[in-house]
């Protein structure tokens, strides 16, 4: 296999470009707000519409929900062949605090060979990786089968409503394969954890708190359920112990809320007491066992307390994912990033969810998740990619492509 004759492409790459089209995407606040008007993705990907279409791709704006566009541009190649899909979002996690930043999280200063600010390394620069990937396909002239298709969505940050709107427009339908572009280090990412993210209410009676016989305190059934949960947690790491790439399962409390409505008082007992749970699965675990397992939790300790009612809504799944090494776009990536650093590829695992994970669990589209960035750096203060690796990365990516599409890793 000749994979220099993919030089010329490598070659094109224009480094100039990719530093400054990262920064421009920064520039452009892309936190999603609902309480705001116009804080939201669309600035972002119509700035990114408008670069894909001069650099001649066809362009596609979907709305998702008002203010909130998907974009998708599409390169054909010379001959009829197979689809690769390379994805990354536009939205961007809130800034926080700006007294615990040194660098303005807007304004994408470069020092250190750093670029910083928010989404920069998730996903903005992965984002501009991907854009100048293709161009620097063009620019080289060199033929290839198949298609390129770039999704842009929004709300990966949220409930990845972007990425649903796009396997149900039907875009997903012809891709065989899919590059997921977020901050791994440029590891090789064919695992991700899966989530479930749980709402448990307990049901109780309101009364003053110096006469606790006259209501229902629901918090002590809430506590309950928490130790009970610590308890499944350990036992699930006990029977499947820490996966090679993902680590271990967790359930995790996260949101404790009494009331769920009004004020709260110190000398009341509230009415109804809330905790959300965010669960994270890794082979080995069935969500539907999960729910079960938690149910089986309220009944026993309705039998201890004929008082308790709890009730459980799951508002969101998305199941772990896992692709084959010896799936084509595996091995594509593998050769593409031995020739390129000149290293052994590693190979790893996502410890959250991405768009991928619909893609892959609604399509049973084969993945690979990969690209610039710290993979502790992402919703900090200061979040930056380092340039050497995202210049990395768009090689990374245009030789994937050519190697799949063409097929010369088989």
């Amino acid at each position: 296999m000749d994979i220099s004759r993919y030089d010329k492409i490598i070659s094109t790459i224009d480094e100039n470009g990719v530093i400054e089209f990262t920064q421009e995407l920064i520039r452009i606040k892309s936190v999603f707000n609902p309480d705001k008007e116009g804080c939201n993705e669309e600035r972002v990907a119509m700035f990114v519409a408008d670069r894909l279409k001069k650099m001649g791709l066809q362009v596609y704006v979907e709305e998702v929900v008002p203010g909130r566009p998907n974009v998708i541009g599409i390169l054909k190649g010379s001959q009829e062949g197979k689809t690769i899909l390379f994805e990354a979002h536009t939205d961007v996690v809130t800034e926080g605090d700006l007294e615990k930043w040194n660098f303005p999280p807007f304004e994408a200063v470069i020092d250190d060979n750093k670029i910083y600010g928010r989404g920069s390394c998730d996903t903005k620069g992965n984002l501009a990786a991907m854009v100048y990937a293709v161009q620097a396909i063009l620019n080289s002239k060199i033929e290839f089968k198949g298609n390129i298709v770039l999704c842009i969505p929004v709300d990966e940050e949220g409930m990845m409503l972007g990425i649903k709107h796009f396997i149900k427009q039907g875009w997903a339908d012809d891709v065989n394969a899919a590059i997921i572009c977020e901050p791994e280090e440029n590891n090789i990412c064919i695992y991700q954890k899966g989530a479930m993210r749980v709402i448990i209410k307990v049901k109780g009676k309101m009364a003053h708190g110096a006469m606790p016989e006259a209501g229902i305190n629901p918090n002590w059934g809430l506590a309950k359920i928490i130790t009970e949960l610590q308890k499944l947690q350990k036992e699930e790491i006990n029977r499947l112990g820490s996966h090679k790439y993902l680590g271990k399962p967790s359930f995790t409390p996260t949101i404790i809320k009494a009331p769920i409505r009004g004020d709260a008082q110190i000398n009341v007992i509230p009415q109804e007491s809330m905790v959300t749970i965010d669960i994270r699965t890794i082979p080995g675990q069935e969500h539907d066992k999960i729910k079960e397992s938690i149910k089986s939790i309220f009944n026993m300790l309705s039998k201890e307390d004929s008082d308790f009612k709890a009730e459980m809504e799951v508002i969101e799944e998305r199941p772990w994912t896992e692709t084959s090494p010896d799936e084509p776009i595996v091995r594509a990536t593998a050769e593409a990033f031995k020739y390129i650093t000149k290293k052994a590829p590693i190979y790893n695992g996502v410890p959250g969810a991405t768009d991928g994970t619909f893609l892959n669990s609604w399509k049973n589209i084969p993945i690979v998740t990969i690209g610039a960035g710290n993979r502790l750096i992402p919703h900090q203060a200061d979040e930056y990619i380092e340039i050497n690796e995202l210049l990395e990365t768009v090689k990374i990516y245009a030789l994937t492509a050519m190697l799949f599409l063409n097929e010369d890793v088989f």
